[in-house]
């Protein structure tokens, strides 16, 4: 390679005085404003910040990956001795993959899904190095198991959709070391992930750095991710540095009230809890002159409970249990945590909870009746007060039609009200959950995720419902977002007196909205009862390791979590 490709001395990454500029029609919006920083070869840096802070603006900027798209682009960036602003298509090519190399927050945006993932990966190999067919081969099946991947010459010959999202990940990760770059630019690489396997992935990241010594730009709106990863952090707000510092400085002793902000929205599993506790209000009357007495209820009433709840479905010749013996209670006006990773049956139990899934076995009790077994016309009395909030609110909306016109479906399939009363209820329902009720006739794509969010929370509250069943409600948002999210549920369940469950695989927030939770894997509760117990007593090694893998904003301590998590996992594939 030449010796603008390898350069040994001085700092691996050098960004001056940039600014990116994107114009739509006559309007330009300055993304990234005056940024500067600098990172060593061996060292990790995280740039965190809300959504539309301009994180990932400043990270295709490293690659160059703004050119031909209109933007425009100022300041300076040097990668490895090279000017991206200056460096004509061909050294850039050069740059990409071989001196750096990105991973994008989705990998199935980002791998084709009619390849075996193994030859993409050899594919991006050819392409910067003379290697044959059958070493690329070599080298794909080579990075595949450095990350993780099991049985890695035999998946390698699997497509994307033959991963779960985790290994995918993985799969990304293996594709950017293929040409052993110097620097690795990681945006949002564990977003969504669940909290064992974002473990997983950030220590993955960890091991490879200290092995290969190549630097690392880590991307994150979730703090306690850059305190498990990076030595520095570079705190943005609205395409500004706000802050800047090591790791341990800038979490741990902030200067900046926005920094100071972004930590206490930070859900952690050992502080205070400040929930409250107590019975809650009685329900108001609704339209119809009936009221739901709610706060009327002893505290040990049961609302809504499964017996031996099980849910199968068909795979070809063979049946699998998704949901396996599942009982649990919810009482009114209180909320159940469930939790769990990926697979373990927590969304499958969720939509039978509301009967948008029918069991296979078991009983499902709603106010003393056995509502499992019930036909879809037995049904529609129970319907209003059995709602659920999904995890993808872009999926969950209509996009050619207005988020007002969506909000009103329930109350027109009650047919209760007229138009007039319909839509200013509707415009009620919105302004409730913080939205402007004037943007009625805007639709799912005019809003932000925390917003389309809140609609679909004014769509279950709609229906006016005893139980509302929240799906990975937050997930996707930033921490400051999730928090308003959160909030707002439980400031409607207190004033509206609603059972709520709370389904997610993020215990910190878990904690913080529930008051019992259940911990489920392969489709079974290994272990239930009040947050205190189960947080300050697990009793399963699964809880445990899961508690294990919460990111820690104390640096010091994600060091001694990281440590510990191969022996809980050791404990939890023998149990």
């Amino acid at each position: 390679m030449s010796e603008r490709l390898v350069r040994e001395d001085g700092p691996l990454v050098v960004v001056e005085g940039l600014t990116v500029d994107f114009t739509t029609g006559e309007e330009s919006v300055r993304a990234v404003d005056g940024l500067s920083f600098s990172l060593d070869a061996g060292r990790a840096i995280g740039l965190v910040g809300e959504s539309g802070s301009g994180k990932s603006t400043v990270a295709a900027a490293l690659l160059g990956l703004h050119r031909g798209t209109g933007a425009e682009v100022g300041g300076t960036v040097l990668v490895n001795g090279t000017d991206v602003g200056t460096a004509s298509d061909r050294e850039l090519r050069a740059l990409r993959g071989a001196v750096a190399a990105m991973v994008f927050q989705d990998p199935l945006s980002s791998l084709d899904p009619y390849y075996a993932v193994g030859d993409q990966i050899a594919e991006v190999y050819r392409v910067h190095t003379d290697a044959s067919r059958k070493a690329a081969r070599a080298r794909a099946v080579e990075v595949l198991d450095r990350v993780g991947i099991p049985d890695a010459a035999r998946r390698s010959r699997s497509r994307p959709h033959e991963f779960s999202g985790g290994m995918r990940q993985r799969a990304l990760i293996a594709m950017a070391l293929a040409c052993e770059p110097r620097l690795l630019i990681a945006d949002e690489p564990t977003t969504a992930l669940d909290v064992t396997v974002q473990a997983q992935i950030l220590d993955l990241l960890h091991d490879l750095r200290r092995e290969t010594g190549m630097g690392l730009l880590l991307v994150t709106h979730d703090v306690g991710v850059a305190a498990e990863s990076v030595d520095e952090v570079l705190v943005m707000r609205h395409g500004r540095q706000v802050e800047t510092g090591t790791v341990g400085e800038v979490l741990g002793t902030p200067r900046e009230a926005y920094t100071r902000a972004l930590l206490a929205a930070v859900p952690r599993v050992d502080s205070p809890l400040t929930r409250p506790s107590g019975p809650h209000p009685a329900r108001p009357a609704i339209e119809d002159g009936t009221a739901h007495p709610v706060g009327a209820h002893r505290d040990d009433a049961v609302l809504l409970e499964a017996v031996d709840l099980r849910r199968e479905f068909k795979r070809g010749r063979t049946t699998v249990a998704a949901v396996d013996g599942v009982s649990l209670t919810v009482r009114p006006g209180e909320t159940l945590g469930i939790v769990g990773e990926s697979g373990s049956g927590k969304t499958t139990l969720g939509r039978m909870l509301v009967r948008l899934l029918d069991p296979t076995a078991g009983q499902l009790r709603y106010r003393d009746t056995d509502i499992g077994t019930l036909s879809e016309k037995e049904l529609r009395p129970y319907r209003r007060e059995l709602q659920m909030v999904f995890q993808d609110p872009v999926s969950s909306l209509n996009p050619r039609r207005s988020i007002g016109e969506s909000v009103a479906d329930p109350l027109r399939a009650a047919g209760v009200l007229d138009q007039a009363r319909t839509v200013a209820r509707v415009r009620e329902l919105l302004e409730r959950v913080g939205l402007d009720p004037d943007r009625y006739d805007r639709y799912p794509h005019e809003f932000s995720g925390g917003q389309r969010q809140r609609v679909g929370i004014a769509r279950a509250l709609a229906a006016e419902p005893r139980l509302i069943v929240c799906d990975e409600p937050v997930s996707a948002l930033d921490v400051t977002t999730q928090a308003q999210v959160t909030a707002l549920l439980a400031e409607l369940q207190r004033e509206l007196g609603l059972a709520l469950v709370f389904i997610a695989h993020d215990l910190a927030v878990v904690r913080h909205v529930s008051d019992r939770v259940a911990v489920m894997r392969a489709g079974r509760i290994v272990e239930q009862g009040t947050v205190d117990e189960v947080y300050g007593a697990p009793s399963d090694p699964y809880t445990r390791q899961l508690l294990a893998a919460v990111p820690a904003l104390d640096p010091a301590v994600a060091a001694e979590r990281r440590a510990a998590r191969t022996g809980l996992r050791k404990d939890v594939a023998v149990a």
